[in-house]
């Protein structure tokens, strides 16, 4: 089954330099994606738009959080991606941000050896795919962006993932519509975590496609 936004002038304006890479990273989720429980049977068609073009959305927001010069590399950087599954977004975050070193946290072991395979046979440089709960990696030094998508509300997220951000970094979590509400839910455990500023922004996925939701927050 053909994916609707094959050969799709959008794929090169979004995704640019990193489509390549994107290219074989789609083509092998069409091929063993669904086989392996990493996508659903109804993805195979809208695998560019439900999933990489969705996690390329957070792309800009994590470059931001980051600074031009850690995303050109004339400054040390790091990216945790936590709950990694299929490589969303990790392995499309680690394709269009190639100097900055992206570590995916991933606890299942058959997952860990897709998002391994992943990195080996597109020859991602500045990936280090890490078999470990989100409370098992080690919080010093920090890494500058902490991402994730779809892995649990904000209740349960901010205490995984903000602890894992150095000082002054950010977590930076692609979420749904009910952003707004989970994050006014978990006002309380963002604080205890050190978060500040909590907010959610709209995420442009490409022209003419639905846009998704970015929730940002600093650690103090």
């Amino acid at each position: 089954m053909a994916d609707e936004l094959d050969g799709s002038p959008i794929l090169q304006e979004t995704l640019g330099d990193a489509l390549p890479v994107l290219e074989r990273f789609h083509a092998k989720l069409e091929a063993e994606g669904e086989l392996k429980g990493l996508i659903g049977p109804r993805d195979v068609s809208i695998l560019w738009e439900r999933h990489i073009l969705n996690s390329a959305a957070i792309v800009p927001f994590i470059k931001d959080a980051l600074g031009e010069d850690r995303v050109e590399g004339r400054k040390k950087g790091s990216i945790a991606d936590i709950g990694s599954g299929g490589g969303f977004p990790g392995i499309v975050v680690a394709a269009m941000i190639p100097n900055v070193p992206v570590t995916l946290v991933e606890p299942m072991e058959r997952r860990v050896e897709w998002l391994q395979e992943c990195v080996d046979e597109f020859g991602l440089g500045n990936v280090t795919v890490l078999r470990a709960r989100a409370e098992e990696v080690p919080v010093k030094p920090g890494f500058d962006v902490v991402t994730c998508r779809a892995v649990a509300p904000m209740t349960k997220l901010s205490g995984w993932t903000l602890p894992l951000a150095r000082p002054h970094g950010h977590l930076v979590a692609l979420k749904g519509r009910s952003a707004q509400a989970e994050i006014e839910k978990a006002a309380k455990e963002i604080r205890k975590n050190g978060g500040l500023n909590p907010r959610v922004l709209e995420a442009p996925v490409a022209e003419g496609l639905e846009p998704t939701h970015v929730v940002i927050v600093d650690k103090r």
